[in-house]
């Protein structure tokens, strides 16, 4: 467990903090060594530099930790980009907020660390066994570990942990010191919750009428396309055409993959400390194989899990190990070490099922092959050339935008987005790119800039936007027409059927939680709310259609139920209103945080320097 802990250190303690997202443990400026020059800044916020080794030790942090909650070590290119614009988000905060402390007079006392430690131990101190009596935290065992000063390591990552942590507490209780709610708005928070209502509804909806009654000039349209384009505000679209090597398993792949894992059963089946051992050296899940193949606890019926797994897991006892167990990634060696309860500790081990032997010596070949005919090559043409010697498939992607994944049938293909959009022009061609079932290069055809199309390229949905505006007058003015004849009519029910439309009775219902016909018209909710049985409503405009209510039955909370939970409610309201404000004022720093980001720059001088 301590070792665990030395492991996680940089990284717990999320409970300690409202609302600071403080996944990176990074102290900008702080313990780098090595010479610093102005050419070297990645990062300027609000004037803090950051340099080229701090920011390289913030990504290595950053990437130790994504492989540590079970992430790949291999990073695709659009991972890598992904995790290093979550470092700049954090090291935006991280300055932001120490110059907020700066700023507020925030600061840490040695006393203030050993106070921390001695009444908030980390959420892994308090799960674990080593720190329990009878299935409970036992403080006590805490404070006598940390009396003992047994681990000065650990100590000293708690200090730093605790001392990143307590300045954020200090400053959600200074934002949030104020923050009470009266009785007043409690009730009605419960009341929301429980009072009910149920009503007789007529509904007159657009989507109800034909299109068919809607005629539209081609001037309509064009007006509604001027009058609208911020709602046709589109990316950057990339069209891209690719060459395909496929690398795809097959039937001789599958039984070296199961051969394997039966040749290896009997050299585990000795003893956990045979398992733990050959699971560091084969098994192909690095996360787990680096524990020995250990997955920790899993319940019976724990999602997350592939089936074929969990079937395989089913009925074994601590100690046996399964029969080579066949799920989506491979085959799986599982072993029982303990069970307690519906729960049981596992350790596995994967064998994958992939090329293997002449083929892939093939296969691979040939992507060195696309690597050094067809990738990263000016002329696109190249690809369709050499998928006619190679014997390939050339074809169309899908269109993307700019932010998404290219998807080829139910396979993602990585890294795509990042290379269209990050430079590439048209008629350039990728790197060979690998995927799940392939390697590809793709050839950028070309990009349309973002912004909003043009009218020819949107007609049909323009005419379908427009048709339904209309569709929204014609419904108002079908609405108004029934209020009439409802007005002097005695039975609301009978006279709305007599002129032609459904009166449907909804409810129960509470304000939060509203029937699926009338979500997305607030008006309609408390329209409802505000009949009493037997009175009707005028002629409500929703945000769907038009509605006429008349109130059916009514069920009032109970106050007497509300007085009973009412302190551990505003303990609840006040909780959730303190966390909402500190996140709205970190989300404020960082959003008016001067941030000067020279990665792109810095690459390009890299790969100049280069060739």
């Amino acid at each position: 467990m301590m070792r665990s802990m030395r492991e996680n250190s940089k990284y717990i303690f999320y409970v300690l903090a409202i609302a600071f997202i403080g996944w990176l443990v990074f102290d900008v400026g702080m313990g780098v060594t090595g010479a610093k020059t102005g050419g070297d800044v990645v990062l300027k916020i609000n004037g803090t530099e950051i340099h080229y080794q701090e920011w390289q030790q913030a990504v290595a942090a950053a990437r130790d930790q994504y492989i540590a909650r079970g992430g790949s070590s291999s990073l695709t290119d659009d991972e890598q980009k992904q995790l290093e614009d979550q470092v700049v988000d954090q090291l935006t905060q991280d300055v932001a907020l120490q110059q907020a402390y700066s700023r507020l007079g925030i600061a840490v006392s040695d006393q203030d660390v050993i106070d921390a430690a001695r009444t908030s131990p980390p959420p892994e101190v308090m799960q674990s066994p080593d720190f329990q009596t009878n299935g409970q935290f036992d403080m006590n065992k805490w404070l006598r570990f940390l009396a003992s000063g047994s681990s000065a390591e650990l100590m000293v990552q708690l200090e730093a942990r605790y001392r990143q942590v307590i300045p954020q507490q200090k400053l959600a209780e200074y934002l949030t010191a104020d923050i009470y709610v009266p009785d007043a708005k409690l009730w009605r928070i419960w009341r929301d919750q429980h009072d009910t209502v149920t009503t007789a509804m007529v509904a007159i909806q657009a989507v109800s009428i034909p299109d068919s009654a809607v005629k539209l000039t081609d001037q309509d349209v064009q007006a509604y396309y001027a009058a609208h384009q911020a709602e046709f505000k589109r990316p950057a679209i990339a069209y891209t055409t690719f060459l395909v090597l496929p690398r795809a398993a097959e039937a001789s792949d599958t039984a070296a993959a199961l051969a394997l894992a039966r040749k290896t059963r009997p050299q585990v089946a000795v003893s956990e400390s045979a398992f733990a051992r050959i699971a560091k050296q084969l098994s192909v899940d690095t996360v787990s194989g680096a524990r020995g193949g250990d997955l920790g606890w899993i319940h019976h019926d724990e999602s997350g899990f592939d089936a074929g797994f969990m079937a395989g897991l089913k009925n074994l006892k601590p100690g046996q190990v399964s029969e080579p167990v066949l799920s989506e990634f491979g085959y799986h060696l599982i072993r029982v070490d303990k069970a307690a309860g519906d729960s049981v500790k596992v350790r596995h081990i994967l064998f994958p099922i992939a090329l293997s032997g002449p083929r892939l010596d093939l296969v691979e070949a040939r992507a060195d092959t696309l690597d050094r005919l067809a990738a990263e090559h000016d002329d696109g043409r190249v690809i369709d050339s050499l998928a006619k010697s190679m014997h390939l498939n050339v074809a169309q992607a899908p269109p993307f935008f700019q932010g998404e994944r290219v998807t080829l049938g139910k396979y993602v293909v990585p890294d795509v987005g990042t290379w269209a959009f990050g430079g590439a022009r048209p008629g350039q061609t990728s790197k060979v790119i690998e995927g799940e079932r392939a390697f590809y290069v793709f050839r950028l055809d070309s990009l349309s800039p973002a912004g909003v199309p043009p009218l020819a390229e949107l007609r049909t949905k323009i005419e379908g936007a427009a048709r339904f505006d209309r569709k929204k007058e014609l419904a108002r003015q079908r609405g108004q027409a029934l209020a009439s004849k409802l007005a002097g009519a005695t039975d609301f029910k009978q006279a709305a059927s007599a002129a032609g439309y459904t009166v449907t009775t909804v409810g129960p219902f509470t304000r939060l939680r509203p029937p699926p016909q009338i979500q997305l018209d607030p008006e309609v909710i408390g329209a409802a709310f505000a009949l009493n049985p037997g009175e009707r409503s005028p002629l409500i405009e929703g945000r769907t259609g038009d509605f006429l209510l008349q109130g059916m039955a009514r069920s009032k909370p109970d106050s007497t139920a509300w007085l009973a939970q009412r302190d551990q409610q505003r303990t609840m309201v006040v909780r959730g209103l303190q966390q909402a404000r500190v996140s709205a004022y970190v989300a404020a720093l960082k959003a008016k945080a001067k941030v000067v980001d020279r990665r792109k720059e810095l690459f390009q001088q890299t790969q100049a320097a280069g060739s």
